[in-house]
């Protein structure tokens, strides 16, 4: 089992996760479609030539969503009971087709589960930069996990 038990976190601990991912035109029409997200700014060349960023920008929700299935494999993967929630999330510039982005996780805070004596909270910041060290998305994240022992 690759993610960890609640017990097997600790305040301030890192991981720089080992998957990259260069980011395609295929990746973004695909969230874009299965979304029905029709904004011109992330499928019509034509159209997002003509904005500040002179090119279509990638879907945010791809970006957000790749950071999120990047860090399951050292955080929750077979210790999860349920995520709890997302909050905070900033695209503090933007992602286009061909950046490869690379993500970090740190905890930002543990709690033990009031309703369930087997389990306990953790909360995380996740963090993803593009190649040229840029951030471009972060979040935190409150997962409700498994205890080792319980």
């Amino acid at each position: 089992m690759a993610g960890r038990f609640f017990d097997e976190w600790q305040v301030g601990d890192r991981i720089t996760h080992a998957i990259t991912r260069t980011v395609t035109e295929t990746d973004n029409l695909l969230i874009s479609t299965l979304t029905h997200n029709p904004q011109p700014l992330h499928l019509d060349h034509e159209a997002a030539a003509q904005t500040e960023f002179g090119k279509p920008l990638v879907n945010s929700c791809f970006t957000f969503s790749l950071i999120v299935g990047v860090s399951v494999g050292d955080t929750t993967l077979g210790t999860l009971i349920a995520n709890l929630g997302y909050d905070e999330v900033k695209f503090p510039a933007p992602v286009f087709v061909g950046d490869t982005l690379t993500c970090e996780t740190e905890v930002l805070g543990l709690r033990e589960s009031k309703s369930r004596p087997n389990a306990g909270i953790v909360t995380w910041e996740h963090r993803a930069k593009n190649q040229r060290g840029e951030t471009v998305c972060t979040f935190k994240r409150s997962a409700l996990l498994k205890k080792k022992d319980a």
